[in-house]
């Protein structure tokens, strides 16, 4: 069944907790049809024509719908897109209650010494990459808080307790071009050095996943990374 497109307000209820607040918008826990949901609600930019910003936020709100389509084809799971509401800016999306962002459970296995946690995500997070990539998915914004973990998982499905589910499609699109999927990875390697320099490995293990499991362009992806890689160096060097 396709998303609901109604924009009848009377629908959805004002936000009950607000989660993350960001330049872009926010993201709250809301109702929709009753039902308790996770809403992102884009901003308007003051700075734009009204009728060029409105025509933006439209685009983007379908390139996320269609993420989430993509996602499901590829076998990646997302959250289950409820609805959308263009006139309230609104994408509503199935509340994973129970689950955590990766980056939490990263933090909790620095804290216990226990680095075999994260190698255990890291493989996980190689193959989810892997998936999107091969079925031509650029993230756009690959970090842990952008990855959940939700322990509620399909009997006989995977041996991790938990299930590893994408979000935040804001930057995502669709592309054939393998210097974009280098760009991916590169964000990715940048994030987890950034946020997790506890664990210098934790990329390089992602990396192997990803070779292994990735059938799509691996050679001339890896390269292009290598290119995007070797710039990014170069600007930092020179500031």
């Amino acid at each position: 069944m396709e998303p609901d497109n109604d924009n009848n307000e009377s629908k959805h209820s004002t936000p009950d907790t607000l989660l993350k607040q960001g330049a872009e918008g926010k993201l709250y826990i809301g109702r929709y049809n009753g039902a308790r949901c996770l809403v992102k609600e884009r901003f308007s930019k003051k700075y734009r024509h009204p009728d060029l910003d409105v025509q933006l936020t439209r685009q983007r709100i379908k390139a996320e719908q269609k993420a989430f389509e993509r996602c499901k084809t590829a076998g990646v799971a997302t959250p289950k897109l409820m609805g959308v509401d263009m006139a309230g800016r609104k994408i509503f999306m199935e509340y994973l209650e129970q689950a955590r962002t990766a980056k939490q459970l990263v933090d909790e296995a620095v804290t216990e010494g226990n680095t075999g946690k994260v190698e255990q995500l890291a493989k996980e997070i190689g193959i989810i990459v892997g998936l999107l990539h091969g079925h031509n998915i650029i993230h756009g914004d690959l970090t842990t808080s952008n990855m959940l973990l939700d322990p509620v998982i399909q009997e006989g499905s995977a041996t991790l307790p938990y299930r590893l589910v994408m979000i935040d499609f804001g930057l995502s699109y669709h592309s054939l071009n393998v210097e974009d999927m280098g760009v991916d990875l590169y964000v990715l390697e940048r994030a987890l050095l950034s946020a997790h320099s506890e664990v210098p490995e934790f990329f390089g293990w992602v990396l192997e996943s990803y070779k292994e499991n990735n059938k799509f362009k691996v050679p001339e992806t890896i390269a292009k990374y290598e290119e995007v890689r070797a710039r990014g160096r170069k600007r930092t060097m020179i500031g």
